[in-house]
């Protein structure tokens, strides 16, 4: 089954709303639209940058999409400094990641909490994008893959075929993250195929087929290639190069076939 590339640029806390808008129009004038046929493009910026990139892409008509960096699992209520689903969608998000290492980590969020925030994504309209990952002692331990399965399994439990036809996972190796280290495309060829087979296994054969997996960790314009030549990475959730509007652009054509003209 084909599978489109998808090449995700998650911002995580940084540019105002003005900045938001100059570097959205820095990647749609630095990304012929002709690629866009080979690649879905969405930015992941914060939550405040939000309003006024969905003012620009929809007065523009510019092709990609965007997202957010996180959302609750509750859909309304008491919940301080919470952000529901219902939100995100009135502000046209496509995607919501969910699950990131950041999260898990800062904020001690577990599998259990992460399918909810899944859930709540999918009552919405919204896609999620599923991250897991290992840290540096479970990779050199070798218990990656292991690691890995467990962690999607706990990540999608209570989702339905249907909702899995639809989520996106990404592999994101901790110790990879903004460190400038990148597993191999070996490496990552590696644990996306298992998390496939794990998905094959939730799901049918065919749901795991269609599913996008995701590269993150550190991906930039100079090592897409290899990295979604893969036969199972379907793209990048890229972080820091995101940053970089030619960069991000030249990446995203990339893993569209091509590089820039």
């Amino acid at each position: 089954m084909s599978r489109k590339p998808l090449i995700a640029g998650n911002w995580k806390m940084n540019l105002n709303h003005f900045e938001a808008i100059a570097l959205v129009q820095k990647i749609a004038f630095s990304l012929p639209d002709k690629y866009f046929d080979k690649v879905d493009v969405t930015v992941i910026p914060p939550f405040t940058d939000l309003r006024s990139v969905q003012t620009l892409v929809d007065g523009d008509k510019l092709r990609l999409t965007y997202g957010a960096q996180d959302l609750s699992q509750h859909d309304s209520g008491a919940y301080t400094g919470e952000i529901s689903g219902a939100f995100l969608a009135k502000l046209g998000c496509t995607f919501v990641v969910v699950g990131h290492s950041e999260r898990r980590t800062y904020h001690h969020e577990d599998d259990a909490l992460v399918a909810a925030k899944a859930a709540a994504a999918f009552r919405h309209g919204l896609i999620p994008i599923v991250c897991i990952g290992e840290h540096l002692d479970v990779r050199e331990a070798g218990n990656h893959v292991e690691y890995n399965v467990e962690q999607l399994r706990g990540s999608l439990a209570g989702l339905t075929n249907e909702q899995l036809t639809d989520v996106v996972i990404a592999y994101e190796p901790v110790w990879a993250i903004g460190t400038g280290r990148v597993a191999s495309a070996a490496d990552a060829q590696e644990v996306c195929a298992a998390i496939r087979a794990e998905l094959a296994s939730i799901a049918t054969p065919q749901i795991a087929a269609g599913v996008r997996v995701l590269y993150g960790g550190s991906v930039n314009a100079k090592n897409v290639g290899e990295i979604v030549a893969q036969e199972d990475v379907d793209g990048a959730l890229v972080g820091g190069a995101s940053l970089d509007g030619e960069q991000f652009a030249t990446l995203s054509a990339i893993a569209a076939g091509g590089p820039l003209p």
